[in-house]
């Protein structure tokens, strides 16, 4: 994460953090998703039955990619300086675009594209986050995600 100082908020629309490191998504880790959401789809959680469909493979649940913005942000992220508190406001965009096969490598590319003082003190930042698949040409996600800071 990068602290920046509260005046020099305006330099960091548009900013675009390093790559994440790369996180290799694992049968188990899909498993474990799927277990806690439910999600019992074979495409998921069956390698032998996932084999004969197009994908060849077993695949992440969407929501497992995206849910891993949290996990990557501690890399991307922006923190205002006396920030005591941090809330994920929603997602004004979400877009699927390519499956994650298990074993795949994944990382987040971010830039800033919105900062604004919505109160004294609460801060409201949008990044534009997309989720690259190591090798592949079209992302796994593109999202625009709204985070709020609470400084003090």
């Amino acid at each position: 994460m990068k602290l920046i100082k509260r005046e020099e908020i305006e330099q960091f629309v548009g900013y675009q953090a390093a790559p994440t490191p790369w996180h290799c998504v694992t049968q188990e880790q899909i498993n474990q998703f799927a277990d806690c959401t439910k999600d019992q789809q074979f495409i998921h959680v069956d390698p032998v039955k996932a084999k004969e469909t197009p994908f060849g493979t077993t695949i992440a649940h969407g929501f497992l990619t995206l849910s891993m913005l949290s996990h990557f942000s501690e890399d991307y992220g922006l923190i205002i300086d006396g920030a005591v508190m941090f809330i994920n406001s929603g997602f004004d965009k979400v877009r699927f675009l390519s499956p994650v096969k298990v074993g795949s490598n994944i990382r987040a590319l971010t830039r800033v594209i919105e900062i604004a003082e919505n109160k004294p003190g609460q801060f409201r930042i949008k990044t534009e986050v997309t989720v690259e698949i190591e090798g592949e040409e079209k992302p796994a996600l593109v999202a625009e995600w709204i985070g709020l800071q609470m400084v003090a």
